[in-house]
């Protein structure tokens, strides 16, 4: 598949810390990629500075936090220096993102649609017959088959696999150029799995979007994205394309992949990763 090769979004040395009573946790310790018009995936375990990376892209990260940076660019505009208010109109319009778990993510007490309608009328100036309409169109297009009675539902009226669906509706119905999607298949089940990765690969596909994909899935994230990279203890350990995961060379990739269970083999018990001090280093 042919991708265009501009650059989209350009991370270099970035950090992320937290102070503590006990001292400096060190989330993110330079961490530096590029993205353009592809799918990137960022793999490791639950700790090892994924979803921060993500969220100080975005410009979520809990206000204590420190983020530091050679350069955090997206589309040549630097997210370090730009207003809190320039800030959000990239966020959801721009760059959007899509969280784990829709039970948590999605407002409780407000309808799907009304949710959907919110943020396309934060960034555009539409009439609500207008943003009801297209809020109509993209739950269509995230292969919600009765659109008109999910949009007057409320997110625990719906299941989790529908619940997802509507977040990722809510996030594209601004038309992003980059998603940032953080583990959003981890609360599925494998054949709701496959139908949201096919809606995302195909907007993609279709729109040319970047993404960045989250996940601690080896083997999903070596199926479906362009490149991969490796996260420990808040740095990348190794970069490389997807459909060359199985030839990783770093110690702690190999151990991931050694640790995940294979069909036809007796793995019982199961290894364990062998951590080197050196990896964190």
């Amino acid at each position: 598949m042919n991708r265009e090769t501009k650059t989209l979004l350009d991370v270099d040395d970035l950090r992320v810390t937290f102070p503590t009573r006990t001292g400096v946790i060190e989330a993110v310790r330079g961490v530096s990629f590029s993205l353009g018009r592809e799918r990137l995936g960022i793999v490791g375990e639950s700790g090892s500075g994924k979803s921060q990376t993500g969220r100080a892209i975005m410009g979520v990260t809990p206000s204590q936090a420190r983020i530091s940076a050679n350069k955090l660019a997206f589309d040549g505009i630097d997210l370090l220096r730009i207003s809190p208010r320039e800030r959000r109109a990239l966020r959801g319009n721009r760059i959007a993102m899509i969280l784990q778990d829709p039970k948590y993510s999605l407002d409780p007490v407000m309808s799907i649609g009304r949710q959907i309608v919110e943020t396309l009328r934060t960034h555009e100036r539409v009439s609500k017959a207008e943003a009801r309409e297209r809020a109509l169109a993209m739950l269509e297009a995230v292969q919600i088959r009765d659109p008109k009675r999910v949009f007057d539902l409320h997110p625990h009226e719906v299941s989790g696999g529908m619940g997802q669906r509507a977040m990722i509706a809510m996030m594209l119905i601004a038309g992003p150029e980059m998603m940032i999607a953080d583990e959003p298949t981890s609360a599925l089940d494998v054949t709701v799995q496959l139908d949201v990765l096919g809606i995302l690969d195909k907007l993609v596909s279709d729109r040319g979007m970047g993404l960045i994909f989250i996940s601690h899935d080896l083997r999903l994230v070596s199926s479906f994205c362009d490149r991969v990279i490796v996260m420990y203890a808040g740095k990348v350990v190794e970069q490389l394309k997807a459909s060359e995961l199985g030839n990783a060379q770093h110690p702690y990739t190999r151990g991931l992949l050694n640790c995940m269970p294979k069909i036809g083999a007796d793995r019982h018990p199961l290894p364990v990763l062998d951590r080197k001090p050196e990896w964190a280093a």
